[in-house]
């Protein structure tokens, strides 16, 4: 006779923060694992810091017998038992009476990368595999997960499906040119390739993708809303603050949505709340900002109006300040792009707080953007923030077939390339929208950070990759 099986229940140790922020009663007994953040001996009684990274603070360890914290010292990795008391001291309400002590990894202080002292942003950049634990680079990477998480929800609760676009692609949605082009390191050659040719994996040139966009508008023909986070990979040359080789982006694609203002609309509500849910996270890395009034820009940008202005009166009000200061490094005038100089002056000084940027000239914008009425300008937006530039780019995609074709050769893009993409419009094609947010510039904004390289784990950029 074969019995049932009572379904098993799983849980895992709690982490620092768990313990913190739970009802546990004085005198209960856990075990806590993680590294020694510092330490300080005294006669007769010892503390540490133990932090797992769940939380910036960590947590205090009271060694009543001195001789248990002798092999201890910074960075060394540890599992304590102990029972949680009250503690009297100030910074937190908890703290652990140790009982037992197990090193798990030693560290060598004289050593160890990461000392207590003020380290450089390139030093840091050098040992990125340590820097995530200093406690900057680890507040980045739990904002980068409150955003995450937060955005997800919000997608969710908005009736939208995450979906995975490819990574390869066989073409660049951009039509710039800045794309990483891929090739195995070997591949068998067939019977009627010369020897010294190598063929193409796939049969065809194939490159690491710059956006989701054109997969992402195919998926919304049918799922009608559809959203992805995922990495994408720009082959270019700056060395500006904002930009990376290797990034993450949101991006999100609606069909049937009607004018800009709805996406923009749909862009600020998934902002506005992505920073209400983060103020924790936002918090703790204000605190290493030298940006001192962060979290007051942060909520003048919950509280307010987000503004609109088309780029025509944008420039105008750039070429109006350029010609009584002479301020800018680019001569602002219509037909060019905006620079990020003019992009952060409108932001900071014109609007003091996020605006959308749109209607520019279609000369300026990719071939998909749908056309205005006035046959010059394009239905899109660019949403700038103050210390940043653009953070969004999105727009109305181009619906209407003749128009779309007559895009795509205006561009001199092969048609062969797009056929699939043309298709979308010949069954069944549905006006449609959407945008890209660069993840790393948000995290910037909202940790007040002043270099995109410090807003993810390990960045890559032209000249430089480490790991």
């Amino acid at each position: 006779m074969v019995l049932p099986r009572l379904r098993p229940t799983f849980s895992l140790p709690p982490t620092v923060r768990q313990l913190l922020s739970s009802q546990i009663p004085s005198g209960s007994s856990v075990e806590v694992s993680g590294w020694v953040k510092s330490i300080r001996k005294q006669k007769n009684i010892a503390f540490a810091v133990i932090t797992d990274g769940s939380l910036e603070q960590g947590l205090q360890a009271v060694f009543p017998d001195v001789t248990q914290a002798k092999a201890l010292t910074n960075g060394v990795s540890v599992r304590l038992g102990g029972t949680i008391s009250d503690s009297p001291g100030r910074g937190q309400d908890k703290e652990l009476q140790v009982s037992s002590v197990e090193v798990v990894g030693d560290c060598d202080s004289a050593t160890y990368p990461i000392q207590k002292k003020a380290l450089t942003v390139e030093y840091l950049r050098d040992h990125c595999h340590f820097r995530a634990r200093t406690d900057a680079i680890a507040s980045m990477l739990r904002l980068r997960d409150s955003a995450s998480r937060s955005l997800h929800q919000f997608f969710e609760t908005h009736g939208f499906t995450n979906v995975h676009t490819p990574i390869l692609t066989s073409n660049d949605c951009e039509g710039a040119g800045e794309t990483f082009r891929i090739a195995p390191t070997s591949s068998p050659l067939t019977s009627s390739s010369p020897s010294h040719v190598q063929p193409e994996f796939f049969g065809h040139p194939a490159y690491l993708t710059v956006s989701s966009q054109l997969h992402l508008e195919a998926l919304a023909a049918s799922l009608s809303r559809v959203y992805t986070l995922s990495p994408c990979f720009r082959a270019e040359r700056s060395q500006t603050n904002r930009h990376l080789a290797e990034f993450w982006m949101l991006e999100a694609e609606w069909a049937f949505t009607r004018t800009v203002d709805d996406i923009c609309a749909l862009v600020e509500a998934a902002v506005r709340t992505t920073l209400a849910d983060c103020r924790g996270a936002c918090e703790a890395l204000a605190k290493h900002s030298e940006r001192k009034e962060l979290l007051n820009e942060l909520d003048s940008a919950q509280e307010s109006v987000w503004a609109r202005i088309s780029y025509t009166d944008a420039v105008k009000e750039l070429e109006a300040h350029h010609a009584a200061a002479r301020t800018f490094v680019f001569e602002p005038a219509l037909g060019k792009a905006l620079q990020s100089e003019h992009e952060r002056w409108l932001a900071e000084e014109v609007v003091r707080g996020p605006v959308f940027v749109t209607d520019y000239p279609a000369e300026l914008k990719p071939f998909y953007m749908r056309a205005n009425d006035d046959g010059q300008t394009v239905a899109c937006f660019d949403l700038l923030i103050p210390h940043l530039g653009e953070l969004v780019g999105g727009s109305l995609r181009e619906e209407r077939l003749d128009l779309l074709e007559r895009a795509l050769d205006h561009h001199k893009l092969s048609r062969e390339d797009y056929d699939w993409y043309v298709d979308l419009r010949k069954f069944g094609g549905a006006p449609h929208g959407g945008f890209g947010m660069g993840f790393e510039r948000l995290i910037s904004w909202m940790g007040g950070i002043d270099n995109v390289r410090e807003c993810i784990a390990m960045p890559r950029w032209a000249g430089r990759m480490l790991l």
